[in-house]
């Protein structure tokens, strides 16, 4: 079954790799022009307001990917993948709260929820954030330091299964209380908002947001080629035997607690890149990114689109996300139910996700592109039918 999803979306044909350009090209170019050079109200005019809605998905793109490495392809469902997420983003947001100087509200060179709350001294932990290229690297570094300490306990102590969806569930949610508190420095249930620049160009700029935009989607086109390289490597053999039968690989010879924690601390690192290139573009993160439902959404844009194809869980983020969007202004009240809706109706009815219904759907189409027709007779209806001459028992002709 695997094999079949990953070979619709695999890169080692001409085909695929041809799509992936077409692809790449159309988002990276195509989209940009059709915003920039059509006149605003053309019918070839793509609205301002899109590009960074396009850019947010582009990041949850990245966040599908990670869930997909560490789900589809060893088997394990994190509940937690928001903490990455967010640690990426706060690392980020922390540099552009460094960013504003003194042109906060109360003219300081502190964060003004800091001058609210009454702090008298930048916290230790603030200290380099005013370096982007610092800000950056903690974006990265963090979600994969918390990610190595907490897989290394949790898959040495052979937690798996549900357990330790739970236990990453209950990461995420005591990471949420702690940030939440405003002696821990990071702004309370209020978080980090009011971004002006970044590299010294104004984030309220069109053109920011367009570059922001490039950036976003080149990420994801990286890191689509990286997880790509990972899994059709022998270390993706590896895990994708991990995930089907791990004790065979112990009596192998492997030790599963190695790969799986790369895995592990690989998907922390892209989510951490999503998190830090997601809130300059949508201007502000909080503690709600770090609450569990959020960490279940990005297991449903997996399932939605297949597990262990890459390709399916790009598609999934991308639809739930669009639909999220319209929803959550049409009908805001009803978006939970749909999506718990849509989540039940892809586990019973569609356990390969969308990418598993093309496939079986192509299935049938070239089968029934193979079935051959009624036989053809060459004799035309009016020439007669040959005769049998009558044999005798000795096998001579009468």
């Amino acid at each position: 079954m695997h094999g079949r999803l990953e070979s619709i979306a695999s890169l080692h044909t001409r085909r695929g790799w041809l799509a992936f350009l077409a692809i790449t090209l159309t988002v990276m170019v195509g989209l940009p022009l059709l915003n920039l050079l059509p006149p605003a109200g053309g019918r070839l005019h793509l609205p301002d307001f899109l590009i960074p809605l396009l850019g947010k998905f582009f990041c949850y793109g990245i966040v599908a990917l990670a869930m997909d490495l560490i789900w589809g392809y060893v088997g394990v469902l994190s509940l937690g993948h928001g903490v990455f997420f967010a640690l990426g983003g706060y690392a980020m947001g922390m540099h552009l709260m460094r960013s504003i100087g003194t042109e906060g509200v109360y003219r300081s060179k502190l964060p003004d929820f800091m001058v609210f709350l009454d702090w008298k001294e930048l916290p230790w932990y603030w200290q380099g954030f005013d370096h982007f290229w610092f800000a950056a690297l903690m974006a990265l570094l963090v979600p994969t330091g918390l990610a190595y300490v907490f897989g290394f306990f949790a898959f040495r102590s052979r937690i798996r299964g549900v357990y330790f969806s739970i236990i990453t569930q209950a990461l995420t949610f005591a990471m949420m209380l702690l940030f939440f508190r405003n002696n821990t420095g990071f702004g309370g249930n209020n978080g980090l908002t009011d971004f002006k620049r970044l590299l010294g160009f104004s984030l309220h700029a069109h053109s920011t947001k367009v570059s922001l935009y490039l950036v976003s989607g080149a990420a994801l086109a990286l890191s689509y080629l990286a997880c790509r390289f990972v899994v059709s490597s022998k270390l993706g053999r590896l895990l994708a035997a991990i995930r089907d039968a791990e004790s065979r690989i112990m009596f192998s010879g492997y030790n599963p607690l190695d790969y799986k924690l790369f895995a592990w601390t690989l998907s922390a690192l892209l989510c951490g890149l999503a998190g830090a290139l997601y809130v300059p573009q949508v201007g502000i993160i909080n503690p709600g990114e770090m609450q569990p439902s959020n960490s279940i959404e990005m297991a449903i844009w997996v399932a939605v689109g297949g597990r262990g194809t890459l390709v399916g869980p790009l598609l999934g983020a991308l639809l739930v996300n669009g639909a999220k969007s319209v929803f959550t202004v049409v009908y805001p009240e009803a978006w939970l139910f749909l999506l718990g809706g849509l989540f039940i109706g892809v586990t019973l009815f569609l356990p390969r996700g969308l990418l598993g219904l093309f496939d079986s759907a192509g299935q049938v189409w070239r089968r029934a592109r193979k079935r051959p027709g009624p036989a053809h007779n060459p004799r035309s209806d009016d020439e007669p039918a040959a005769t049998l001459t009558p044999m005798t028992p000795d096998g001579a002709a009468e």
